[in-house]
């Protein structure tokens, strides 16, 4: 699994948090418009927060499904969660779209969970059965581009969880 490297990385620690906010808003308003129903197969963990902690940037990010909102906040400062899941940024995404095994990955230390262990389960779940590919739920957004956007994020996303980030990176 492939780790952002720090020349990517290391910016995010000095752009206004205001404006990763914003970026980070359209990705999140664009999976929920693809993915509707995604907050509501959580039922009563909806009301939850849940923090997603890459350890691999100099951010985090804050996730409240009954408000639909995303926020952002800078390390040291934590995401103020009731579940929280920390880990390298690919294998998050890759949680996100379903391709890794959630236990294999907390039972080998590759990500850490905290907080309320049922919530987090929930969230997995409905992960799990909402199929979100994000590259092209991200290219859908990007009009004529789109096909082009798609094919480029999905080779990143390839090479990442391959281990192959050396050939592009």
């Amino acid at each position: 699994m492939m780790r952002v490297p720090p020349a990517l990385a290391d910016p995010l620690g000095v752009i206004p948090v205001f404006m990763i906010e914003r970026a980070a808003r359209l990705a999140f308003t664009r999976v929920l418009k693809a993915h509707p129903g995604l907050f509501e197969r959580l039922g009563d963990y909806r009301q939850k927060r849940y923090g997603f902690v890459p350890d691999d940037l100099p951010i985090g990010f804050l996730v409240e499904p009954s408000r639909l909102s995303l926020t952002v906040v800078r390390k040291p400062k934590r995401p103020e969660a009731d579940a929280a899941v920390e880990g390298p940024l690919f294998l998050l995404l890759a949680l996100l779209e379903g391709r890794c095994d959630a236990d294999a990955l907390f039972f080998s230390r590759d990500l850490t969970v905290t907080g309320d262990m049922e919530a987090m389960l929930a969230l997995r779940n409905a992960l799990d059965d909402s199929n979100i590919d994000l590259p092209k739920d991200l290219g859908q957004a990007s009009g004529p581009f789109a096909p082009l956007v798609s094919r480029a994020l999905t080779y990143v996303r390839d090479r990442a969880l391959t281990g192959e980030a050396g050939q592009w990176n």
